[in-house]
This record gives C-alpha cells, structure tokens and sequence, in this order.
C-alpha cells in the first residue's frame, strides 16, 4: 500500500502539493483560533487568518526560491505575535516547512545563516507578546529552538543526500576503474600473444633465411632443404597470429581459428629450432599430468620464448628443456650450452620483452619464475607452475 500511494503521489506532484498546503493552513488557522482564546487582550482573528494565509500561499514556491519563501513565512509569523498571539509550533508551521527546505536545498553556510536570523526575529517578537515577563520560555526560547530544530533536521537530509550520492559516484567510478583494468589485463594477454608468435616464428624465418644465405654456395641442397621449410615456419605464424587476433572479434564466428598451442605441439618447435641449426634436447620426468587450457598455454609459450632467445642472443647452438611433474607442480627449465659466450637473453639488461613475458605469464598462472646466469656457464630459464584439475582454471 505504501508503495501504491507513493506511485500516486509520484504521478500527481501538483495535488500532492495543494493538499499539503491546504492541510497546514488548516492547522495554522487551528493554532491561531486556539492561540487566541488563552491570550489576554484577544488578538484581531482575522489578521491572523491572513497572515496564515500569506504564510501558507507562499510555500509552494519554496523549492524553486526557498530563501524568498523564508523570508515570507519569517515575516508572517513575527507580524502574528507583534498582534499578540503567541508563538507556538503550531503557529509557527509555514516558517517550520520553508526553514527545513532552506536547509534541505541550500548549502551549509546559507542554511545556518538563515536559521540564526529566524531566529533572531522570534526573539525580537517575544518582547511584544504580553505575557513575555511571564514566560520568557514560551515566547523566546521555544520560537527560537524550533526554528534551529527544523534547520538542523534540513541540514542532516541534506547531508544524507549528499553522502548517497557521493556513495553512488564512489560506485560507479570504482565500476568505471575494474573495467578499466580488465581491458588493460586483457590488451596486456593479447600483447604477450603477439610478442610470443611474431618474435618466435619470425626469429626462426631471418635464422632460416641466413642460414641458406650463408650455405647457398657451399651446400646448396642444405640451402634449398631450408628454404622449402621456410613456408611451414611463415604458415605456422600465421595461423597463430590469427587465433590471437581472433581474439578481438567475439562476435564472428571462430570455427576456422587454430586453437591455442600447447606442450603436445613442443616436438613440432624442436623440429622447427633444428632447421636453424638448434639442437634441443627435451627430457620429460615423472608421470605426465593433464593440464587446463590457459596452463597449457602458458608452458609451452614459456618454452617457445626461452627458445627463441636462445636462438637469438645465445652463442652456443644447444639448449635443453627438462619437463618435470609433481603431484602439485610442473616445473619447466631451459638451459643452453655452458661456456658458450654470451648469455640467453638480454631482457633483463636490455631492452627487450622475453623474461618481462614470462615472468607475467608465471605469476598470473600462480607460478615461480627465475632467469639467470648458471654457475657453470649458460644461462637457465626455470619456472614452477601449480597443477590442476583439467576442468580448473589457474588461480591468479
């Protein structure tokens, strides 16, 4: 039923408000007749009628010009007990509802300004009703306090208006944020997606490239052995960077994208390092366990990258990637030749991505990564990542 009268109310706003002005001119009329029948001196009654009315006429207006309305409602009212009524709430009741819309739609400082000069004025009145050095209480002290309670009551609306919204603003920019760094998560997935195909595949192209090159005249059937595979190497960046750009378009239909890599296609990137002239030796130890999609995804496009800086920036021309799985953890090490110059990668005192992405990719897995120099010589990629159930997503 509540909400029923408040759809009502909502849908007539201009009956809604005549009712309640008609409603308060009532009881002000009420207080007035009642207000004068213990008064000594009997104040003129209809002065009193018309100044209610005044009062009360104007309070539809409060909303738009509520400091005017104010001021109209303050005056009536110190002209009723300049008359000898005696001001009580009752009578009071058009400054009462203009002062708590002052305070409700005007800022703090107006608010309290214009509730102390109310104030003042119910005080100023007091000293002209009769029984003032009867019942200084009656005639100063409640005007005054009512007058303060309404604007306070106004005041402490207003404030619970103003910390909604600012709840609400908090809210939506805290919404606007998350959706913020979910894109960003989101660019920053697809950005190692792409560093990872384009450098791996490309980086094997220029090696095949240069490796015929440099055999063309002294091994052409090696020169030309290479140069046939060099389209599987170009096809296979393709597709990749396909289904990675497919990523973008959720909309289409994916049917014909590649699926992601995983360390089932691990022989097919040995072979493809071997044509330019990378021996891996790859040892798997302990029993194999099924991994989850983005899992998968993340060993082998570890494997690929340290394999691609090995073939970038290592001198020696072997490398070992050892698969190790425990009951909880896979861990994952690629090593290259010892003694063999310069070191894998150059990510961590240069300026490229290689250990920037992997590292990524471990933690948001919720792995370990480590890249550094091995004591023996060589440089050692390791990482641990945490095993799960097939049907389970890594945590993050």
């Amino acid at each position: 039923m509540n909400n029923s009268w408040q759809r009502r109310a909502a849908a007539h706003p201009k009956a809604v408000e005549a009712t309640t002005v008609a409603l308060l001119f009532a009881c002000t009329v009420a207080s007035v007749l009642l207000t004068r029948s213990f008064m000594p001196g009997t104040p003129a009654l209809w002065p009193g009628i018309a100044l209610s009315a005044v009062g009360c006429a104007a309070l539809p207006w409060r909303r738009g010009r509520p400091l005017y309305v104010l001021a109209t409602a303050t005056l009536c009212t110190m002209a009723l007990g300049a008359l000898g009524y005696l001001v009580t709430p009752g009578l009071m009741g058009p400054l009462l509802v203009a002062q708590y819309s002052t305070s409700v739609r005007t800022p703090r400082r107006t608010t309290w300004n214009s509730a102390l000069a109310a104030a003042a004025g119910m005080v100023v009145t007091g000293v002209f009703v009769p029984s003032f050095l009867h019942s200084p209480v009656l005639t100063i002290v409640n005007p005054a306090a009512w007058v303060l309670l309404s604007a306070a009551l106004g005041a402490y609306l207003r404030v619970r208006r103003e910390y909604a919204a600012a709840r609400a603003e908090h809210a939506d920019r805290q919404r606007e944020e998350e959706a913020r760094r979910r894109v960003i998560q989101e660019r920053m997935r697809i950005a190692r997606e792409l560093h990872d195909v384009v450098a791996h595949h490309l980086t094997l192209a220029d090696a095949q490239a240069g490796t015929a090159a440099h055999l063309a005249r002294t091994h052409p059937d090696q020169a030309f052995e290479i140069i046939a595979k060099l389209p599987e190497t170009t096809a296979a960046a393709l597709r990749e960077l396909k289904a990675t750009v497919g990523l973008l378009y959720q909309d289409d239909d994916t049917a014909d994208l590649a699926p992601a890599p995983g360390l089932e296609q691990l022989p097919a990137l040995v072979d493809t390092c071997s044509t330019v002239g990378l021996e891996v030796a790859v040892t798997v130890e302990g029993r194999p366990s099924p991994l989850s999609p983005v899992l998968d995804l993340t060993a082998y496009r570890i494997v690929q990258e340290a394999l691609t800086n090995v073939t970038k920036h290592a001198a020696t021309r072997t490398a070992r990637v050892r698969l190790r799985y425990a009951p909880h953890q896979l861990t994952l090490t690629v090593t290259n030749g010892t003694n063999s110059g310069r070191p894998l990668v150059t990510s961590a005192s240069g300026g490229g991505f290689g250990l920037l992405s992997m590292r990524e990719r471990a933690t948001a897995a919720g792995g370990t990564f480590h890249a550094g120099h091995r004591p023996q010589g060589g440089f050692e990629v390791a990482c641990g990542l945490p095993l799960h159930r097939h049907d389970e997503s890594p945590a993050t």
